[in-house]
């Protein structure tokens, strides 16, 4: 029996002003277009709940409904903490839901709170009555996760997971961009890189140090950790001196900043050095996004939103599998080259 369609070819074509021919070849990876005009499409294609046949063959073969009858309702959980990736995540999520018609919603929990109050909290604002749930990167405090994942609804951590921990997860891989980080320094000459960033505070703040020392001792390199900052950040004048001092000490001919927060504190912090970038100094720095204010910087590009994509469709597979074993996913990203790196030109 032919797939019955509401939404056709013709019907996304219209909706963009493009030819049904430029339409199809978007859709089956056809060459002939910017890729600008083909994302356009797709995204096009989806938020209208459009379907190719391999595509619902794929959800059939993971027992996912790709027209389906209920709608649902999820909510993505987050504090104040994980705001900065809010945006990218939530566009995620609700560019896949939009194709299957379920609603995606976000809930902020309260940070001052303890942690005998939590069940009642979540209780009180019918958290468990949600079809299912997103948990964001940075729940503070550290609490929250396992009063969460006590929830009997069906799950997605957007971190890396505790271990032991028994929850699906979908992240963006930041312990292969930091590698792919120090690979690229090596590959134009660096050899003293130092690391910039809190290793203590978060899971993935720790992976990226842990990421670092791994590529470094791939590359032959010993890492002493006090040539590199990677205090706890208590008060910001204090780190901020601190590394000012090892700057200036150890004179390194590349850094690479772990946090995406520190990095505009970092730059600034080199310039006011008079550490012209990248002739005297190479910076990579861990964005969630370019910020505007900075030069273009050379960044691994994190799947922010693709990993909200992602989750979608593993939440949903969740749903239809509830007895397979938990699966944790990492996407793995490109590194990106900016204007904030050079080979290194020995003296």
């Amino acid at each position: 029996m032919p797939i019955r369609k509401s939404v056709t070819l013709k019907t996304i074509a219209k909706e963009l002003g493009l030819t049904v021919q430029t339409v199809n070849k978007a859709l089956k990876g056809r060459p002939g277009m910017s890729e600008t005009t083909r994302q356009l499409i797709v995204e096009t294609a989806e938020k209208l709940g459009y379907f190719t046949k391999d595509q619902i063959r794929s959800l059939r073969a993971e027992r996912i409904i790709s027209y389906p009858i209920e709608r649902k309702r999820f909510l993505l959980v987050q504090t104040e903490q994980s705001v900065s990736y809010n945006r990218l995540l939530f566009e995620g999520l609700y560019e896949r839901f939009a194709s299957f018609g379920h609603h995606i919603e976000t809930s902020m929990l309260p940070t001052s709170i303890r942690e005998t109050e939590m069940s009642d909290w979540l209780e009180e604002h019918g958290l468990e009555f949600a079809d299912g749930l997103f948990i964001a990167p940075s729940i503070v405090p550290k609490a929250w996760e396992p009063a969460l994942f006590r929830l009997s609804i069906p799950k997605i951590l957007l971190s890396f997971p505790p271990l032991g921990t028994k929850v699906d997860s979908v992240i963006w891989d930041i312990y292969e961009a930091t590698y792919q980080a120090v690979a690229y320094l090596r590959s134009i000459g660096h050899h003293r890189i130092m690391y910039v960033g809190d290793t203590h505070y978060q899971r993935g703040f720790i992976l990226r140090w842990q990421a670092f020392l791994h590529a470094m001792n791939e590359f032959h390199i010993e890492v002493d950790p006090d040539v590199h900052s990677i205090s706890q950040r208590n008060t910001h004048p204090e780190w901020l001196e601190e590394l000012r001092n090892k700057l200036i000490h150890y004179a390194p001919t590349a850094i690479i900043c772990g946090v995406s927060g520190e990095v505009a504190t970092v730059y600034q912090l080199c310039t006011e050095l008079q550490l012209n970038i990248p002739q005297d100094i190479s910076l990579i720095g861990i964005l969630n996004e370019q910020p505007e204010q900075l030069p273009l910087f050379t960044r691994p590009l994190l799947s922010i939103r693709e990993a909200g994509y992602r989750a979608a469709d593993r939440i949903l597979w969740r749903i239809a599998n509830p007895t397979l074993p938990y699966e944790h996913i990492r996407i793995q990203g490109e590194l990106f080259i900016g204007s904030t790196t050079a080979a290194h030109q020995p003296k």
